[in-house]
C-alpha cells in the first residue's frame, strides 16, 4: 500500500479568486470545493505495455492513490480536469479507473476535452463525466486545455504543455522540476501523472514558475 503523500500548499490570488497551488500537481479552489488538474493520461501505461514497451504496472495505481489522498485531504466535492484525462484506446487502465471511482459516489467530474480525449460520448457517460468540448467558464476563471490567446475577460487555466524548469547548482549540477507557470492573466498546470515528460523550453512571457518537490513549493 502506498504511503501517505506530503501535501504542501501555496496560496496565490487569481483575479477575484484565491487558489492553492500544491506540491502534488493540483490546485485546490476552496470557494468551489474543487481540485483542478490536468493531463492524467489514463490508459497510457497499458497502451505502452500492449506495444511491448516495459512500463511498470503500478503507474496508474500510484497516480490514482495520490488523487484519492488529495480528495480526502481537501474534502473536495468536484474535480475540474483541464484536458487529457485519457490517452489512447479503451484498455485495462480505464477499467481500473472505473473501479476506483466507486469510492466517490458523490464526486462531480468536469472534463474540458484535450487532444487525447477522443472517446465517444457514451464512454464519458459510463464514467458520469460532464464533458465540455472547448472550454468551461466558472466565475472569473476560464478553463481550456491548450492555452492560445490571453482573454481580457477571464483568468485562464490550461494544461497540455507539461511545464518544467531546469535549476542549476554548483559546478555542472542540474535538476529538472515540474512547475506551475503563472502570469497576470493565465496559469498553466503541470501534468498530474508522474508518467509524463517535462517541457522546459516553453513558457509564457513574464511568467512566474512555481516549482515543487515532496518537501515544498517555491517560486523561481
Amino acid at each position: 500500500m502506498m504511503q501517505n503523500i506530503s501535501i504542501i500548499s501555496k496560496t496565490i490570488p487569481c483575479s477575484d479568486e484565491v487558489l492553492e497551488l500544491t506540491n502534488q500537481r493540483v490546485i485546490y479552489w476552496k470557494a468551489e470545493k474543487s481540485l483542478i488538474l490536468s493531463d492524467l493520461h489514463i490508459g497510457k501505461s497499458a497502451h505502452f505495455q500492449k506495444s511491448g514497451i516495459p512500463i511498470p504496472k503500478n503507474v496508474l495505481t500510484t497516480d490514482l492513490e495520490r488523487l484519492k489522498q488529495l480528495i480526502l485531504h481537501f474534502k473536495a466535492e468536484n474535480l475540474i480536469i483541464v484536458g487529457d484525462l485519457f490517452h489512447a484506446e479503451y484498455n485495462s487502465d480505464l477499467d481500473e479507473f472505473k473501479t476506483w471511482l466507486t469510492q466517490f459516489s458523490n464526486l462531480s467530474i468536469q472534463l474540458i476535452k484535450g487532444n487525447h480525449d477522443r472517446f465517444s460520448n457514451s464512454i464519458y457517460e459510463q464514467f458520469k463525466i460532464e464533458v465540455f468540448k472547448k472550454d468551461l467558464v466558472l466565475n472569473c476563471l476560464k478553463f481550456v486545455h491548450d492555452f492560445l490567446t490571453p482573454s481580457p475577460d477571464y483568468f485562464t487555466i490550461s494544461g497540455h504543455t507539461h511545464p518544467g524548469v531546469f535549476i542549476k547548482g554548483k559546478g555542472k549540477q542540474r535538476i529538472k522540476l515540474p512547475c506551475f507557470q503563472v502570469t497576470n492573466n493565465q496559469l498553466i498546470l503541470p501534468a498530474f501523472s508522474l508518467f509524463t515528460g517535462l517541457n522546459t523550453r516553453s513558457a509564457p512571457k513574464n511568467c512566474k514558475n512555481y516549482c515543487f518537490t515532496n518537501d515544498g513549493i517555491f517560486e523561481i
